[in-house]
């Protein structure tokens, strides 16, 4: 197994790779165009964007500027809040496909979620994948109030809920929520922004298989069954987070590394965004 062969299948049938490259704060054509050939060639075939970033036009750019074929790669990106209701989320997925330089994009997902707009931007992502527009619709930011909210007025639900997840954030009760109603569920920030990695036990565990402590939690996200999405600007970097597929944790390194929740988050409350309809 490596990055370019490990598939999920998702709940409508279509394929997506369990890893895959995020491109937040990426920013400037150059550092795109340097990140984006870093990840292809190290065998990333997943690319997360989203409208909040500012760069979907620069990545667009770089698919075309390295001859990228559309086929070899699932593209992600996400409808923001400022840019939610049936019109405008309609309206803001043509512009950001305008900028990607492509016809429709594989996963399309609503940032946050956003009580003004909550049922009216779903029924928008519905229709855009009967529009093919988008193959795959899912959310990011939702825990399972706003699933079980959803779920009462969707006729088809997420295929994918991208959530902030890391050892000192484990989220056993949304991964174990989404397998069972066939989500999935995918980490980002899956190194907690950095913030994980000086504990000793992820440095006990990368000396003995002898990879880093970055490649430890990946490698726990990987056995998690969970999707997650790295990301750097760091060509070395990219190669490594990319370089997991040849060992294996062992169920007590497994535990260990779980034992270091504490359930902290370096972004934002997901249930104060959807109580108070927060923008940004």
């Amino acid at each position: 197994m490596d990055i370019q062969n490990n598939l999920i299948t998702l709940a409508d049938g279509n394929q997506m790779p369990q890893e895959g490259f995020g491109l937040y704060k990426v920013r400037g054509q150059a550092a795109v165009d340097t990140a984006v050939k870093a990840a292809y060639e190290n065998g990333y075939r997943l690319f997360d964007t989203a409208q909040l970033y500012e760069n979907e036009q620069e990545v667009g750019n770089a698919f075309k500027k390295f001859a990228i074929p559309r086929e070899d790669i699932f593209v992600t990106t996400k409808v923001t809040e400022a840019r939610q209701g049936y019109d405008e989320a309609i309206a803001s997925v043509k512009e950001s496909l305008k900028k990607l330089q492509m016809d429709y994009v594989d996963l399309l997902l609503i940032h946050w979620p956003v009580r003004q707009h909550f049922f009216e931007t779903w029924r928008a992502f519905e229709d855009l994948k009967k529009a093919g527009l988008t193959k795959s619709i899912g959310v990011s930011n939702y825990q399972t109030i706003h699933l079980e909210y959803l779920a009462t007025k969707a006729h088809e639900m997420p295929v994918v809920d991208q959530v902030e997840m890391h050892p000192f954030l484990t989220l056993k009760p949304v991964i174990e929520f989404n397998k069972q109603h066939d989500i999935v569920t995918q980490a980002w920030s899956p190194l907690g922004r950095g913030t994980v990695l000086d504990q000793e036990v992820l440095k006990e565990i990368a000396d003995k298989y002898q990879k880093s402590p970055a490649q430890v939690v990946l490698r726990w996200h990987l056995q998690n069954g969970v999707a997650f999405i790295p990301k750097s600007v760091h060509e070395e970097r990219i190669a490594q987070n990319a370089d997991i597929y040849d060992f294996e944790l062992s169920d007590e390194e497994m535990k260990q590394v779980d034992k270091l929740n504490k359930f902290a988050r370096t972004g934002r409350e997901p249930e104060l965004t959807y109580e108070y309809g927060r923008m940004y």
